[in-house]
């Protein structure tokens, strides 16, 4: 029970301080950094697994709000960016493994379940499966969520001059008291069909492809209020810092280290893609960054949200992404191996 109230007390103060410097995200940043201090100091932290999953349910009826007729007449404008997506997969793939194997002396499944960009949850699953170090894995896929999410605020405000103090969201008291009821029905039951159908990403996706049924069938017109957003994204950053909690100094010189140096990777090449998408004019510059960079689905679509992007065009990017990985991950493990096999 300590380790619960510990990571809620941290990750409260993290808002706290991000709202008294006026720092971008108070409500994700802010739990991320405080309880990756904390870790970091020995603090024991603890997230509620099913609170967490709970939490995102409200992101996938966030999404699913928005996909009215009209944002669905534009998916097949789409084609030419999403089958940048596996081409792009592979590129992490091919510089990614040997980084990991030869450079960072990891065995290969480690080596190939640290570098796929799919879900943190399902990497480490698969990963375990394979016999990879699980904690390796969780330290270093945590440690590219967390450095993805921390970097893009900063390159939208640089780059694009994006405004990240705009509410996610309206006031709940603005709502009818009925869509209310039934974005909460829309959460609760399509997260648990889609958990029932063993569909990836239920959480989200189980509630997303509900509340687009009901928004397409005119019984929907808002989506969630601010300040369910806001509870979601304190949820999303606590978790992501808790996965530092027990982190050794010999972890931290070696698995943290290395996950850092391959963030730097991603990062770059996520700027290719999104210069040349850019370039040949296929996209706009800030959809495209928040569609192709290598972070969580979750934590992308709040940035999508906030900036008041295109929230579809960088879910669809998202969910196919992980679906490449999480479909390709059995028959790309056995090429990757005979190719990298030392």
């Amino acid at each position: 029970m300590r380790p619960i109230v510990q990571v809620f007390a941290v990750a409260g103060v993290g808002v706290a301080v991000f709202k008294l410097l006026h720092l971008p995200l108070p409500w994700l940043l802010g739990p991320i950094s405080a309880c990756l201090i904390a870790a970091l100091a020995g603090v024991q932290m603890r997230g509620i697994k099913p609170l967490n999953d709970t939490m995102r349910t409200i992101l996938g009826v966030a999404v699913g709000a928005t996909l009215t007729p009209a944002v669905l007449a534009t998916f097949p404008a789409m084609w030419p960016t999403l089958l940048m997506v596996p081409l792009m997969v592979a590129c992490i793939g091919l510089i990614g493994v040997p980084y990991f194997q030869r450079f960072c002396g990891y065995d290969f499944p480690t080596a190939y379940y640290a570098t796929m960009p799919g879900g943190l949850q399902d990497m480490i699953v698969f990963g375990e499966e394979a016999g990879a170090n699980v904690r390796t894995l969780s330290l270093i896929q945590a440690t590219r969520v967390m450095v993805i999410v921390v970097a893009l605020p900063f390159l939208l405000i640089g780059i694009w001059d994006a405004d990240l103090s705009n509410p996610p969201g309206a006031p709940a008291t603005s709502i009818p008291l009925h869509e209310l009821g039934l974005m909460v029905l829309c959460a609760i039951v399509g997260w648990r069909v889609a958990k029932w159908a063993g569909l990836f990403g239920a959480s989200i996706l189980g509630p997303l492809i509900a509340t687009a049924a009901l928004t397409l069938a005119d019984g929907l017109h808002h989506r969630p209020p601010a300040e369910a957003i806001w509870a979601a994204q304190f949820f999303i950053g606590m978790t992501i810092g808790t996965k530092y909690a027990g982190i050794t100094l010999a972890e931290i010189r070696k698995d943290l280290v290395a996950g850092l140096g391959f963030c730097a990777i991603l990062i770059v090449l996520t700027l290719i893609f999104v210069e040349a998408i850019y370039s040949l004019g296929l996209a706009p510059g800030m959809e495209t960054l928040l569609a192709f960079a290598p972070g969580g689905q979750a934590e992308l679509t709040v940035l999508a949200l906030i900036v008041g992007g295109d929230v579809a065009f960088v879910v669809a990017h998202h969910i196919l992404r992980i679906f490449v990985v999480i479909m390709g991950a059995p028959l790309a493990a056995k090429v990757f191996r005979a190719r990298f096999a030392k």
